[in-house]
């Protein structure tokens, strides 16, 4: 009996209709083959008995009673298939190899099939026979006839072949689609199992691939990177959140005991307007976290089409550029400034600009006095390379991919202004732009290269 879940399956459905229309056409081949085999021998008797007839007719004609029977004598001895009767108006018979006149009726054009009894090998055998019945004068009467039980009998085997023919085909297809829906069922049950588990809290829990490439694999490999996406996710909305609680709890810590201090003891004016003024700065590192985070969502979530607009890149970085001259000469450091002009790039020109603030202002950080900076805007083939260079302590190597997280400061920067989210803000605007952000060793120093491919470049 078949499991009521597999009748239930798609496929199992599928395998029935694709059966059916199958075992329909395997029906109406044969049946075409068995209709035209059978018209063909049937077509081929009654031509046989019409030649016969025909020349009997023509002997009847010129040599009159006595040499229809001499011929019809002389036929029914050597033929083995061929029946003859000539019967006088009486009714009794004459010549031929029939014994007696069928009792069946004569058809339309003097056709009749009757069975008759011959025998074979010694043994009485009823066999069936078809025949043409010719009205001869003065009250005889012909008739001419062929055996046709061996065709009756092929006939009989082609029915059963038939038969089985269109058995075995509804049979086989039918265990084909149990076979096939058993297997899909298997598989899509994993499926089922393996999602049961992430939903109940696993996230590290994958879709099996069977390797053979076929659609289920496919489906397989696209939800698997979903869920990768999905638990990189998850776990940087945890880290995150860990990050904000760890982060801003010792300045918010801060504000509220520079506060309760303040309102402790007698103070002067003077006294609160430096501790609003504290209050105020330090309230403005936390706005200052607050719009970063922001900025890094909003850029991860993507941008809708209508805040997506072609600006001019090339000017962006000018700016850029010209903005950071001063505060670089305070700290006498060389900036340079190689943009090549012409270079625009569809996207938000805010989120970019913003990322390219923040690698500046690492640049200016941590490159000490009278170190360079280069930010350098130029083609590459079909793409655009944005590099900001500095000649600073520059990050090693096993942190460069750690820094790009949220909230991940290095120690050597522990003690500097910051919050830790510049560069996870930059890699966040690259990947809303199909950007390539890379970080190399500047030899001294840091390189930061962003490259915009062909597809971002108007």
């Amino acid at each position: 009996m078949l499991n009521s879940s597999i009748i239930r399956t798609t496929t199992f459905r599928l395998a029935l209709i694709y059966l059916a229309l199958f075992g329909l056409s395997v029906f109406l081949l044969l049946g075409f083959i068995y209709w035209s085999t059978a018209g063909i021998s049937t077509g081929q008797t009654d031509d046989t008995i019409q030649a016969e007839i025909t020349g009997l007719a023509e002997q009847y004609r010129e040599n009159g009673l006595g040499g229809l029977v001499r011929i019809v004598s002389e036929r029914a001895r050597n033929q083995r298939q061929s029946l003859y009767l000539l019967i006088d108006p009486g009714g009794r018979p004459v010549a031929g190899n029939l014994t007696k006149w069928p009792k069946a009726a004569t058809g339309a054009g003097g056709l009749l099939e009757f069975p008759y009894q011959r025998p074979v090998g010694g043994v009485i055998e009823s066999h069936r026979a078809r025949a043409r019945h010719l009205g001869l004068g003065r009250g005889f009467q012909l008739l001419v006839g062929r055996d046709i039980q061996e065709r009756l009998q092929v006939e009989q085997v082609m029915r059963t072949s038939l038969a089985w023919a269109v058995a075995l085909t509804l049979g086989l297809g039918l265990l084909g689609g149990v076979l096939l829906s058993r297997n899909l069922l298997r598989r899509v049950e994993t499926i089922n199992r393996t999602s049961r588990e992430i939903m109940d809290g696993a996230l590290h829990r994958r879709l099996p691939v069977s390797g053979s490439g076929d659609e289920l694999d496919r489906l397989a490999e696209n939800l698997n990177e979903m869920l990768d996406q999905i638990e990189r996710l998850v776990t940087g909305m945890r880290q995150v959140t860990d990050n904000i609680a760890h982060d801003l709890r010792s300045p918010l810590n801060r504000l509220r005991g520079r506060l309760e201090v303040t309102l402790m003891g007698a103070a002067s004016e003077a006294d609160y307007r430096a501790a609003l003024e504290e209050t105020i700065a330090e309230s403005e590192t936390l706005l200052e976290t607050f719009n970063a985070l922001l900025n890094i969502a909003q850029a991860e979530a993507g941008l809708p089409e209508d805040e997506q607009a072609e600006f001019d890149l090339s000017a962006l970085v000018a700016d850029m550029a010209e903005l950071y001259g001063p505060a670089a000469e305070d700290k006498n450091q060389s900036l340079t400034g190689e943009v090549e002009p012409g270079i625009s790039l569809r996207g938000n020109r805010h989120l970019v600009g913003q990322a390219l603030a923040n690698l500046m202002d690492n640049a200016v950080k941590y490159t000490p006095d009278g170190g360079a900076i280069a930010l350098v805007l130029r083609r590459v083939g079909k793409a655009a390379d944005l590099i900001v260079a500095d000649s600073g302590p520059g990050i090693a190597e096993a942190d460069r991919q750690k820094v790009l997280d949220r909230f991940q400061r290095l120690e050597a920067s522990r003690n500097s202004p910051g919050t830790g989210l510049g560069l996870s803000l930059v890699r966040a605007v690259a990947g809303l732009h199909c950007a390539e952000l890379t970080l190399e060793d500047n030899l001294p120093g840091l390189r930061v290269i962003l490259r915009f491919p062909e597809t971002a470049i108007p």
